[in-house]
């Protein structure tokens, strides 16, 4: 069955606006040096959040579902601009965390294959997902 989501975007003043999904407002505007204020993560920006969160909700969940002992998770989403039109030509995600490394990277795998964001971005955007900074192999296989 089909999901929707809505996000609702209304300009505030010279380069922000302000977008609200469900009961959140966040902010969205250029840097300093593109004219902007700074008010906000730019809308390239909130793509590398939506990659992230989204990849690391379905990390985090894989964890709890097993009950595993891996503990500090943090992930760090890179994103490459390039190109006329500019447009992002690829994504590394990097994920470093305290515990068995055979497990997280088993665990890198199944939420790499769970995460709708990058599900969609794979089919026009090669991604590159790392544990402690060495490629998962089985995770690039499922692009």
């Amino acid at each position: 069955m089909a999901s929707t989501f809505k996000s609702t975007i209304e300009h505030v003043n010279h380069t922000t606006s302000r977008a609200v999904v469900r009961s959140h407002t966040m902010l969205v505007d250029r840097g300093v040096a593109k004219g902007g204020f700074d008010l906000g993560p730019a809308g390239g920006e909130y793509q590398l959040v939506a990659l992230g969160g989204c990849f690391t909700s379905h990390l985090l969940a894989a964890i709890r579902a097993r009950e595993t002992a891996l503990t500090n998770v943090k992930v760090a989403v890179t994103g490459t601009l390039d190109g006329t039109p500019e447009r992002f030509t690829g994504f590394t995600v990097d994920v470093t965390a305290d515990g068995d490394a055979d497990l997280a990277r088993k665990l890198i795998t199944i939420a790499s294959r769970a995460c709708q964001v990058m599900n969609t971005l794979r089919q026009s955007t090669p991604i590159e997902i790392s544990y402690q900074g060495a490629p998962i192999e089985s995770a690039e296989a499922v692009a």
